[in-house]
């Protein structure tokens, strides 16, 4: 079969189209023919190594890149009785997707509605996953609750506006441009600034009548950190769950004490799918949204493993505006 591995870390160049054998389900296990399989920065990231030490998402050289895919179950290995061959499935956080087959743990699959297109399902499962728990988990939002969502023209940051407004949460939003702002505002965002050198700060204090949001959903890292933490009012939470400007490698912890006796998390996806009863439950919520009409995703491109470098460019350039992208198997 026909996949994109990496065996050494670096730019799209070390991306290499490799014929490899079909694997073959363990115990436990089922084997899936992809159909579409999910582009995001976790493949970015994965690609330039600094997954290399994780121990929460242990990818080790070489490798298959992808970490989201969906298709057709077509075997099932000793032990498997929830799925059969010929069920619609999906899955996330299990690399190996950029290929024509891959094989994953059962309980990590998840069942996708007949409704829903298997292009949609691998282009919302993890940024919905993301959103869902960020939203239900770790903010616990409600009708009442404030909140600030960096990145807000972005995948994840498009679902969780929708999700949040769902809640009942009243939704401020930063983008880096007003064709960006235009996209967030489209989502449900209240209000929309932007970044400006940190400067948002101030505006959302001046929007709260100085008393800051309750939480901040800030998946840019070193850029907009501790204006976030100027943004949050006292005692509030902000919730770093990605770095895309780079790591913060000198904060303090008196500097949450200082502004304001803060909370500060850096959650994992992996930590919110424990087993398989939570995976589906947040998988019927993201799906059975879509098919409602209730959220609302769009797809931008669609790519082959002839070119899924291209398409690593195009997200690492952030050509997209407010829309994931998908890259498209060979099996297609």
């Amino acid at each position: 079969m026909q996949s994109i591995q990496i065996d050494r870390y670096g730019g799209p160049e070390v991306l290499i189209r490799r014929r490899i054998p079909v694997p073959v389900a363990g115990p436990g296990e089922v084997l899936i023919r992809i159909s579409h399989s999910g582009i995001n920065f976790m493949d970015i990231h994965t690609r330039e190594g600094k997954y290399a030490t994780s121990r929460t998402y242990p990818v080790m050289l070489p490798c298959t890149l992808g970490m989201e895919g969906a298709g057709q179950v077509v075997a099932t290995g000793e032990g498997v009785t929830t799925l059969l061959p010929g069920d619609r499935v999906a899955y996330c956080i299990v690399w190996g997707s950029y290929a024509e087959y891959a094989v994953v743990a059962a309980w990590r699959v998840v069942r996708v509605p007949a409704a829903l297109p298997l292009k949609m399902a691998a282009a919302a499962l993890f940024h919905g996953f993301t959103a869902h728990y960020l939203a239900h988990d770790v903010a616990r939002l409600e009708p009442g609750t404030t909140c600030l969502i960096h990145a807000a023209s972005g995948g994840i940051g498009q679902i969780l506006i929708q999700l949040a407004r769902r809640c009942g949460a009243r939704v401020y939003a930063t983008t880096s441009t007003p064709e960006k702002a235009e996209v967030a505002r489209a989502r449900g965002a209240d209000q929309v600034v932007l970044y400006e050198n940190g400067r948002f700060a101030d505006a959302i204090r001046e929007a709260t009548g100085g008393h800051g949001v309750d939480v901040v959903f800030d998946s840019i890292g070193k850029a907009t950190l501790r204006d976030s933490f100027r943004a949050t009012r006292r005692r509030g939470l902000v919730v770093n769950y990605g770095t895309v400007s780079g790591p913060v490698q000198d904060l303090d912890p008196i500097e949450l004490g200082e502004a304001g006796s803060l909370f500060l998390t850096r959650p994992r996806l992996a930590d919110h799918l424990p087993d398989a009863q939570t995976i589906q439950r947040r998988a019927d919520a993201i799906f059975g949204a879509l098919l409602d009409g209730s959220l609302k995703i769009t797809i931008a491109r669609q790519y082959s493993l002839d070119n899924v470098a291209e398409a690593h460019a195009v997200l690492e350039t952030r050509q997209m505006v407010g829309k994931p992208i998908l890259t498209v198997s060979a099996s297609a």
